[in-house]
């Protein structure tokens, strides 16, 4: 029997790739290259065999470090779980397994999930493979880096207010949030349960999709997951964007943005335009006061959470993420139920817009990518960064980040779309259509 090494050759590239540079870009907190390359052996044996085994036959994978892996340590970013081997995988873990990809190890992450620099104090500080100078965006930074460096095919990562659409953005590959309670979060470290969501990433849409058509559906150990049908939507990925209505808007999103992310937008909008769609301006009331309210919510949760270490751990904490966790005790219970009010007026609002549009289109991020080293806190570093995907957070939507282009000074730029509720496939539709005429997804740094 002849088998063919391509699931070997694949994972044994992409094990080259971490021993060469992780060290510089420390995207990997634990590496399983052992397991890998046995998974890879038995997937060639299976292809020999004329056995598929599954959508993503031999992919190789990265899984965030609060996604729990069964045998494999499970840090969070956090002394407080540095010696947590979990004896069980998450939902999204055995999807993946099940559905033949390869896990070569578990991704870093900002400590607890709570920043946008993706720094730990388990493992060195992430960074930016396109300029070790930057950061990777957080908290999913690692996974995010790992699939820009050719670490992996694809990844997992999590996301509250912005955590897999800013590392997506700032590494110039795909991420997905999909809509909250689509993908089950059982297994994983929570920040804020109706805000969490666990989510793909990878290189391309199509990628993307695929990985999210397998850990997508219900989980009952998830209080959160629903049983909202998803129908098979890969074969329709090619059918286009004619007719779509992306909405563009004339306030809150696309203000103070640095000129050249504002021209990268605009470009992106107009090659969307030329493929069929219809760019319409609308108003998105409610969308200024968002960040507030979806702070309210997910600090608080945050401390609630983890109460009892805060308060008889506290030295287990950075101070960055300490300082910024513990502003969710200054928030009373009045708050925290008018968060959920502005909530439950928002997402009405959401529906109006989306009764006008198929698609909210925004930059990522509005700002060029920080440095590692910055004199701001990371509550104000945080702010500034999610100022464009709290509120798609707030409303439980599904949100896109693709690569649109670059800044002056060679860090990438992501293109935002929402869309309704379970409207996932048509934003990776869109998504699909769009990198079928660019080639920014297919841009590589050079390490």
């Amino acid at each position: 029997m002849q088998i063919d090494r391509t699931s070997r050759n694949a994972i044994e590239t992409c094990l080259d790739t971490i021993t060469a540079h992780d060290d510089k870009i420390n995207s990997m907190i634990t590496v399983t290259a052992d397991e890998a390359l046995r998974q890879a052996d038995l997937a060639d044996k299976a292809a020999a065999e004329g056995r598929w085994l599954g959508l993503l036959h031999g992919l190789p994978m990265a899984i965030k470090d609060n996604i729990e892996t069964a045998g494999v340590r499970t840090t969070s970013g956090s002394i407080l779980f540095t010696d947590h081997v979990p004896n069980r995988n998450a939902s999204v873990v055995d999807r993946l397994l099940n559905a033949g990809a390869i896990i070569v190890g578990k991704s870093t992450m900002h400590e607890l999930a709570f920043g946008i620099r993706s720094d730990n104090t388990v493992s060195p500080t992430c960074r930016n493979p396109w300029n070790l100078n930057r950061i990777p965006g957080g908290s999913s930074g690692g996974s995010a880096a790992a699939v820009a460096a050719g670490m992996c095919a694809g990844s997992l990562g999590s996301d509250t207010g912005g955590s897999i659409r800013l590392p997506a953005s700032i590494n110039g590959i795909s991420g997905l949030r999909p809509t909250h309670g689509r993908v089950p979060n059982h297994a994983s470290t929570p920040v804020s349960p109706s805000f969490d969501t666990i989510g793909p990433m990878a290189r391309s849409v199509a990628d993307v999709a695929r990985i999210f058509a397998v850990i997508a559906g219900h989980d009952i150990r998830d209080p959160f997951s629903s049983d909202h049908p998803l129908l098979n939507f890969l074969p329709n990925l090619n059918d286009g964007v004619k007719g779509i209505r992306i909405g563009i808007p004339r306030n809150f999103y696309l203000k103070n943005l640095h000129p050249e992310i504002e021209k990268a937008y605009h470009n992106a909008s107009k090659s969307l335009e030329r493929l069929g769609a219809k760019l319409v301006d609308i108003d998105v009331p409610g969308a200024a006061e968002s960040q507030h309210w979806a702070t309210v919510l997910i600090f608080s949760d945050a401390c609630a959470y983890y109460n009892e270490s805060l308060k008889q751990q506290a030295d287990k904490f950075s101070k960055g993420v300490y300082d910024r966790i513990t502003t969710g005790y200054s928030y009373s219970n009045l708050d925290y139920a008018n968060a959920m009010r502005a909530r439950e007026i928002w997402k009405l609002e959401l529906v109006k817009i989306f009764n006008s549009v198929d698609i909210i289109l925004s930059p990522t991020l509005p700002t060029l990518v920080p440095p590692v080293e910055e004199d701001k806190s990371l509550l104000e570093a945080t702010k500034d960064a999610t100022r464009n995907t709290y509120a798609g957070a707030l409303g439980q939507i599904p949100g896109l980040s693709i690569p649109c282009g670059f800044t002056s000074d060679g860090l990438p730029i992501g293109l935002q779309l929402e869309a309704a509720w379970w409207e996932d496939p048509l934003l990776l539709r869109v998504g699909h259509s769009f990198q079928g005429q660019t080639d920014w997804h297919l841009q590589k740094p050079k390490m």
